[in-house]
């Protein structure tokens, strides 16, 4: 049995509004997939686009090479596309058309098969009054577990 992959965007929920979530497939090649297995993935800087044939790529996903690897290796940052349904990605299209609208992924992971999906999200950039609204949520929610805390 292998360990559970779950390599998460913190950033994307600071910055983003999130609208609506999607999970996707990922076309990896077979040194990517052993890299995700062994958790050396980030998804931190990455952000989601459509090309002219309409089809959605992760940008700036950063997969480190495979230690046994040898000249098969891939590169750490090269575009990889997502699989979704035809519906599903002429929605995305037209949405990201929107201004202010953007696709960014929340979230690498496993399935119960095996095969890596990526979860990403419809995500309208914040302001940075909301980005403070959200700090101050965040340390008053803190303070009230404290005090519950005291009071158990």
């Amino acid at each position: 049995m292998q360990k559970p992959v779950n390599i998460k965007n913190k950033k994307a929920k600071f910055e983003y509004e999130i609208l609506d979530t999607y999970t996707a497939g990922i076309v990896l090649t077979g040194t990517e997939i052993k890299s995700i297995r062994d958790g050396k993935a980030s998804i931190a800087e990455s952000f989601c686009e459509f090309n002219d044939r309409g089809e959605l790529f992760v940008i700036n996903m950063t997969i480190q090479e495979y230690s046994h690897g040898t000249y098969y290796n891939h590169k750490p940052k090269a575009e990889r596309k997502l699989l979704l349904n035809r519906r599903e990605l002429k929605k995305l299209e037209r949405e990201v058309n929107v201004k202010g609208n953007a696709i960014v992924p929340l979230r690498l992971f496993l399935n119960e098969k095996g095969l890596a999906k990526l979860e990403i999200a419809l995500g309208k950039g914040k302001k940075l009054f909301d980005k403070r609204e959200t700090l101050k949520d965040r340390d008053n929610k803190r303070n009230l577990d404290r005090i519950k805390k005291i009071y158990k």
